[in-house]
């Protein structure tokens, strides 16, 4: 399934905002990391930091150009020290693409999938590793 354009801009844009652009008027932290890599034939997409919806821009963009290129994207959650529902909503858009594997989640990601039910929905691996080898 392609990504929602539509619902990402919904995702990213607040009640009378404009819709995030993940540039530099965004409101992200100076802790606040998004790096994008190759890694064994798939795209990783690394966070760390805090992700709410005025954070979320630039990990949002990140995930869609890796999902426009790539056939396996594994976002790299081990980083990641605060997560809100904006959060699990980008996750769960993004795994409706059919490309998605969440790696090493931080235990406020697990807490907030666990509490949700979205680990029975989201391929969850506890390695980097593990997300690559892991067949459709």
């Amino acid at each position: 399934m392609p990504w929602d354009d539509a619902a990402a801009i919904e995702l990213l844009s607040g009640p009378g905002s404009e819709p995030s652009t993940g540039g530099a008027a965004e409101e992200a932290r100076p802790q606040d990391v998004v790096l994008r890599y190759e890694y064994r034939g798939a795209q990783v997409v690394e966070a760390r930091g805090d992700y709410d919806l005025h954070s979320l821009g630039p990990l949002a963009d990140a995930l869609k150009a890796a999902t426009d290129t790539h056939p396996k994207v594994i976002l790299d959650a081990s980083g990641v020290t605060f997560a809100d529902s904006s959060f699990l909503n980008l996750m769960i858009l993004v795994h409706r693409t059919g490309k998605l594997r969440v790696a090493a989640p931080s235990a406020s990601v697990r807490r907030l999938c666990a509490i949700t039910g979205v680990d029975d929905v989201l391929q969850i691996r506890d390695t980097l590793s593990d997300a690559v080898a892991m067949e459709r």
